[in-house]
C-alpha cells in the first residue's frame, strides 16, 4: 500500500526527541526520507529541563530506519544559518531531492514577565523565531530552484494565536512565526510552495513534563491567568503524534491548496 509521502524528502529541525522525533517517524511511516538536525545539547539559559543529547538523535535515526526509510542526521544549531545550509545541501545530495520542511526546533522558559533575563529573552527569540527564518532560508531556495513546488510547515503554538502568560518571549516568538508563515505563503505561492503554521496546545514533551509542575509557583499571585491554558478535551496533554498527523497532511499532496493557514491542534485552547 502506497504511503502518502512516498518518494518525498523532508527536512526537520529539533528532530532528536519530542515533536520533532514524532514528525520524523510519522513521515517515515508514510514513505518519506528524512534530513534531521538537532543541537543535541543544553542551552545554558534553559534551566528548567535538559536539552536533547546525541543519543536521542541516534534513537530517532534508528526509529526511522526501522520503518525502512533513509535518514541523514546531523548536529546543528538553528541559530547558525551557514550550518543549516551545509546540512540541507548535503542531505539533498545524498537523498536526491527536497520536498518539505518542518521548522520544529524551539525552547521554552517559563517565568513571570519581569523575571526573564535579557539573555533568556534573546535566546528564545533567536532559536524560536530567527531559527525558523534560518530554517526557511536554508531550504526554500532549493525548493524554488527545483521548480516542483513543495510544502513548508512552521511549528508555532497556541501561544502564537493568543497571549501565553508566564512565557513572554516564547509567545512573542511564536506570534512572529505566525506572521512569518503568512508572509512567506504569499511570496512563495507563485512557486507552488505552500507555507502553513501549526499551533499545538499541551503536548507531552520533555519541555512540558519539566515545566508544568512549576506553573503554580510561577503564577503565584496571578493564578487566575492559568485558565488561559484551559482546553475542552479531557486529559492534561496530548501525544506528539497528534501534531504529526497534521504535519503529514500539510506536507502531503492532499493539501496542495492549503496555504497561509494557522492550524490549531490544541483541544480548544485558542477558542477559549
Amino acid at each position: 500500500m502506497a504511503g502518502r509521502m512516498d518518494g518525498k524528502v523532508v527536512f526537520i529541525t529539533g528532530a532528536a526527541r519530542g515533536m520533532g522525533r514524532a514528525h520524523a517517524v510519522r513521515l517515515a511511516e508514510e514513505g518519506a526520507d528524512i534530513i534531521a538536525v538537532d543541537i543535541c545539547e543544553s542551552i545554558p539559559t534553559v534551566t528548567q529541563y535538559p536539552g536533547a543529547t546525541p543519543e536521542d538523535l541516534k534513537e530517532t535515526v534508528a526509529l526511522v530506519e526501522a520503518r525502512g526509510r533513509r535518514i541523514v542526521a546531523e548536529h546543528a544549531d538553528v541559530r547558525d544559518l551557514g550550518r543549516l545550509q551545509e546540512v540541507v545541501k548535503a542531505g539533498v545530495s545524498q537523498l536526491g531531492r527536497l520536498d518539505g520542511v518542518v521548522a520544529n526546533a524551539g525552547i521554552g522558559i517559563n517565568a513571570a514577565w519581569d523575571k526573564f533575563t535579557e539573555q533568556q529573552f534573546r535566546d528564545v527569540i533567536d532559536i524560536n523565531l530567527v531559527g525558523v527564518w534560518n530554517t526557511v532560508m536554508a531550504s526554500a531556495p532549493l525548493l524554488v530552484e527545483a521548480g516542483e513546488g513543495g510544502s513548508i510547515v512552521l511549528i508555532s503554538s497556541a501561544g502564537g494565536l493568543k497571549g501565553c502568560p508566564f512565557n513572554l518571549p516564547y509567545s512573542a516568538a511564536k506570534f512572529g512565526v505566525t506572521g512569518l508563515g503568512k508572509t512567506l505563503a504569499a511570496e512563495l505561492g507563485k512557486h507552488r510552495i505552500r507555507v502553513n503554521t501549526v499551533h499545538p496546545g499541551p503536548v507531552d514533551t520533555e519541555m512540558a513534563r519539566h515545566i508544568m509542575p512549576y506553573m503554580a509557583d510561577i503564577a503565584a499571585g496571578n493564578e487566575g491567568l492559568l485558565s488561559t491554558f484551559a482546553h475542552f478535551i479531557p486529559g492534561d496533554v496530548m501525544d506528539p503524534v497528534q501534531i504529526s498527523h497534521a504535519v503529514v497532511y500539510l506536507l502531503s499532496d492532499e493539501s496542495v491548496w492549503t496555504t497561509a493557514s494557522a492550524m490549531a491542534i490544541d483541544g480548544g485552547v485558542t477558542a477559549f
